[in-house]
């Protein structure tokens, strides 16, 4: 049974079919819509580039040859490890010889609609709405100026709508690019028109905009909340499994034997790194879906699931990718091109190694390379070189 069908479960469930499993699987979601994609959502769904079929991940016939069950609009409200059942909404109980959990995350929300004015950005269904009530001239204002706000921002701006983006922290992203690059990109956002407010807290969404903790009133027309995101793990409360910020799994993904947790909701331990850590990006979903269905199907023959983490991130013309662990980071270099032609190659350090490596407009060929020192955990010194400070 794979609970959650979304990028991770369906990875998971087309694994089993091509490593060789006939049995009976079943694909549980929440969501009545068949396995879509997420990202396009806060880019081209949002942005009205493209329309809803296409974010689908699998054609109707594709997913038919799959010989699934396919349960769609019940959600999973308990599970017995013991006696290996899922408890739907619905009363049913769903027995499983090896379960999948890959239920994924929530948003955040504030307090207040602000009559029906208050949006997050998580499914579809709150694409559409959204998308729906954006037009030239009105005003958005977004909360959190994380990846998902700074893009939904740059797809409102593209539609003429006045933005107005408020963030906490005194430069955007930081705690995950670096205060440079963070600068770099609210740079970006001013020069597109976006009103950028740093060092500001909301602490609701009110009757025409939303309030901020001095009292203002930041006045809009709609409101997006994009604050962060909650594991989906309150279900498996009373389970036995271990669960935290996530569910915890071991190196292979593993929660309980013969239960394993993959995408956005399972934390594990990434001996590449050897850390734990629990990723919301959609190329995790789908290689960690794949590597829990193969070690499912072979105990004896289980693998560590250690990739090296990727995201990337359309924002006005900006192309941004990474690679692998940003976050943490103790030191950061400008490698290859220049910030201020956002043009550029930035090698992140923890420890003595190369952690993780972020290009804005680069080659492919330069992002590879580095790619490969981040994957072989390569001297900071040796990669860097002389770029690292006498003493560092």
């Amino acid at each position: 049974m794979v609970v959650g069908a979304s990028a991770a479960g369906l990875a998971a469930a087309e694994t089993l079919r091509r490593e060789g499993y006939e049995g009976t699987i079943t694909l549980l979601g929440e969501e009545p819509h068949h396995p879509y994609d997420r990202p396009p959502l806060s880019k081209q769904i949002l942005g009205g580039q493209w329309e809803a079929d296409r974010v689908a991940l699998r054609a109707p016939a594709d997913l038919d040859a799959l010989g699934l069950e396919l349960r769609l609009g019940t959600a999973a409200t308990g599970l017995d490890l013991a006696g290996r059942t899922v408890e739907l909404a619905d009363g049913a109980r769903v027995p499983y010889d090896g379960l999948v959990i890959a239920t994924g995350v929530r948003p955040r929300r504030l307090p207040g609609d602000g009559g029906g004015r208050a949006h997050v950005l998580r499914t579809l269904d709150d694409a559409l709405a959204l998308r729906d009530r954006l037009g030239p001239g009105r005003r958005l204002v977004v909360v959190g100026a994380g990846f998902l706000g700074a893009e939904a921002a740059a797809a409102a701006r593209g539609l003429g709508m006045e933005v107005t983006l408020l963030e906490p922290a005194p430069v955007p992203l930081a705690p995950a690019v670096g205060e440079p690059v963070g600068r770099m990109l609210a740079e970006v956002h001013h020069d597109h028109g976006v009103a950028l407010r740093t060092g500001v807290t909301v602490t609701e969404v009110a009757d025409g905009g939303v309030r901020l903790a001095d009292g203002t009133l930041v006045e809009a027309d709609e409101v997006l909340v994009s604050i962060g995101s909650v594991p989906n793990t309150d279900w498996l409360e009373g389970s036995g499994l271990t669960v935290g910020d996530g569910l915890e799994c071991d190196e292979y993904s593993a929660a309980a034997p013969g239960v394993y947790g993959a995408g956005d909701v399972a934390r594990w331990h990434n001996p590449l790194f050897g850390t734990a850590m629990r990723i919301e990006h959609r190329t995790n979903a789908t290689e960690q879906g794949m590597a829990v269905a193969r070690n499912l199907l072979r105990p004896d023959q289980r693998r560590p699931f250690a990739p090296v983490p990727y995201f990337w991130s359309d924002q006005y013309d900006l192309r941004i990718q990474a690679h692998g662990r940003l976050r943490g980071h103790e030191e950061i270099a400008v490698v290859e091109g220049a910030l201020e032609e956002r043009k550029f190659l930035a090698a992140y350090r923890c420890g003595d190694r190369v952690a993780g490596v972020l290009a804005v407009g680069m080659p492919p060929r330069t992002v590879r390379t580095w790619r490969q020192a981040v994957a072989t955990r390569a001297a900071w010194r040796d990669a860097v070189g002389e770029l690292v400070p006498e003493g560092a």
